[in-house]
This record gives structure tokens, sequence and C-alpha cells, in this order.
């Protein structure tokens, strides 16, 4: 009798970065994705950059970590803040998630086309301009979870969900038919 074998199942690690970053690692079984983990952390404005870059770092290392290893890493793109001091900021986490990447021989993919903010929600809650909360429900539809879990105020680590769950419907590697609305 001939052996079957399951597919591996695939695990994306999703990030939504920002010097309040969230991180979510996403296994997809079946087609059907399902939560690892998920969560976030607050940087204190009052402290200098360089101490919320490191907080931004360790808490991505500590996070992949626990939950390796990941088939692909991906990250929500960005391309310009309202200022000059927002584009900065955004940029020093993604080089502080990027140093934690590498000490696990991870980086996030140079994804074609990119995966915008609009564009993670369009694919997620059908709509390139819905609300974090609407995002969150989508999020909470998509990976079969209960109305009443929560997730951190601010929604980044729903956000972070929400990066790799968009990624995987556009690459068609997981089924949204069926999924209650």
């Amino acid at each position: 009798m001939a052996k079957t074998t399951r597919p591996k199942p695939l695990r994306v690690l999703g990030l939504d970065l920002s010097l309040s970053p969230g991180i979510a690692a996403i296994e997809v079984r079946n087609r059907q994705p399902y939560l690892v983990a998920c969560s976030s952390v607050a940087t204190s404005t009052d402290d200098p950059d360089a101490v919320r870059n490191y907080t931004v770092e360790s808490f991505v290392s500590h996070f992949v970590r626990e939950h390796r290893p990941f088939d692909y890493v991906v990250r929500e793109d960005f391309t310009s803040g309202r200022n000059k001091r927002a584009t900065q900021t955004i940029f020093s986490s993604w080089a502080a998630a990027d140093r934690a990447l590498y000490s696990y021989g991870y980086q996030a993919a140079d994804l074609k086309p990119a995966l915008a903010p609009t564009s993670v929600k369009r694919l997620v809650a059908g709509n390139g301009k819905a609300e974090k909360a609407e995002v969150a429900a989508a999020v909470r539809r998509l990976l079969r979870l209960g109305e009443d879990y929560a997730f951190k105020t601010g929604y980044d680590d729903s956000d972070a969900c929400a990066v790799a769950l968009a990624y995987l419907i556009r690459e068609g590697l997981i089924d949204t038919e069926g999924v209650a609305a």
C-alpha cells in the first residue's frame, strides 16, 4: 500500500512595522490559514530613537525565535510618511526588524508588486479604506477566530495578521470562498 504524505504546512511571518510594531505567524494547512501567534509592542516617545529601535529589534528577534521556521516573511510596503520624521521612524523600525530577521537567516521578501496599505485592506476587508476595527473583524473571520478574540489596543497585531493574509490571498495560497462574511 502506497504511503500518502500530507503537504507540509506553509508558515508566513507578517510584519506591520513602526516604532510600535505588530507581528504575526500564520500557518496554512490544506489551504486554510491558522493563527499561530500574534503580538505587538508599544515603544515610548519618552525614549530616544536608539532605545525604541532596540526594543523593536528585540521584540522581532524574540518572536522569530519562538515561532520559526517561516517559509515567507512579508511586510506592508511604505513609501513616505506624513512628514520627514514619520518617514524616518518607519524606516528605522524596518532596519531594526531587518537586523533581527537576518540574525535568524531571514529577510523580508521584496514583493512585486508591493503590499501597499490600501491593498492589504482591500484584499482582507474588501475595502481599501477600511478602518482598523473593520480589518480586525475580517482577520477574525478569515482565521475563524471568535468575535470575542481580542487584539491589542491599536490593532498592530491584527494589522500584521492582515499583511500575512493579504499576501496569502493575493498569491492564491488560501481559500476564502465559503468563509462567512
